[in-house]
């Protein structure tokens, strides 16, 4: 901050508060004692909040993106990090291709996997199944998880390592009992970045789900389409309430500067 002389704070500023506003609006239309979409002046009230936890579809769309996000973002960590290991580890042929095919869901349009893998469920007969569902989830969330898993393997001292298994221990050992414990910072904020991005996905879950495993975002556009009254925006703010508890956590387990700049 005292780098930064008072013009280019202004400016950070203004651009903070360009981005938030929109959040902060929701949040306070969400207060509203109305039937509409109001700002509320004279008094505020939990009613639209009560309303979404009365609400069946709902209820039933938030379990649905919560256990999705929990079963993708392990299966995310899973994959992650053996594939982080054989990435920062050892030196094979067709290790930069693992990596670029690890790392491609961020760079393709999740409308073009969307349409994509609703043509490969509709050929395996995956289409409605909340397994094939999960798999999806995995598939876009797992870069975030191998990005943190790498940068924690990135310039790790193997000595300790390299101790214990001149001392007799096996290799399963080692890494549940020295590498494991250095690297789970990493691990648990990558698992935690997944979980955001699974349980916030709302583009290609609109292709590949079924009217039995609609997620909490996807209902939201749903109903976007149908009504204009305040639930939506009580929805909304929970949601950025969820959101940035996660990223707090995040935060504490991690660092967001580590997660988002890359910084050591």
């Amino acid at each position: 901050m005292s780098k930064n002389g008072p013009f280019a704070l202004a400016f950070n500023a203004l651009v903070i508060t360009f981005m938030l506003a929109p959040l902060l609006v929701v949040c306070i239309v969400a207060f509203t004692p109305e039937n509409t979409l109001t700002i509320p002046t004279t008094s505020f009230s939990l009613r639209w909040f009560a309303a979404v936890f009365a609400h069946p579809d709902f209820m039933q769309s938030f379990w649905n993106s919560l256990w999705l996000a929990l079963a993708s973002a392990t299966i995310a960590t899973l994959l992650a990090v053996p594939a982080g290991m054989a990435i920062t580890r050892y030196d094979f042929p067709g290790r930069d291709f693992l990596n670029a095919l690890f790392l491609s869901p961020l760079i393709i349009p999740h409308l073009v996997l969307g349409v994509a893998l609703l043509r490969l469920f509709a050929l395996v007969g995956g289409t409605g199944s909340f397994g094939w569902l999960v798999m999806a989830h995995a598939l876009i969330v797992t870069p975030y998880t191998l990005r943190l898993v790498v940068a924690a393997l990135v310039g790790f001292d193997r000595s300790a390592e390299q101790a214990a298994l001149s001392l007799g221990a096996s290799q399963a050992t080692v890494f549940r009992r020295i590498t494991l414990p250095m690297i789970l910072p990493g691990v648990t904020g990558g698992w935690m970045l997944a979980f955001i991005n699974s349980f916030d996905e709302v583009t290609m879950s609109i292709f590949v789900t079924s009217p039995s495993t609609v997620t909490l975002p996807v209902r939201m556009y749903m109903y976007a389409t149908e009504s204009i009254d305040p639930l939506m925006a009580a929805v909304s703010a929970l949601m950025v309430a969820v959101t940035a508890v996660a990223m707090v956590i995040l935060d504490r387990l991690y660092g967001l500067d580590r997660v988002l700049v890359g910084r050591k």
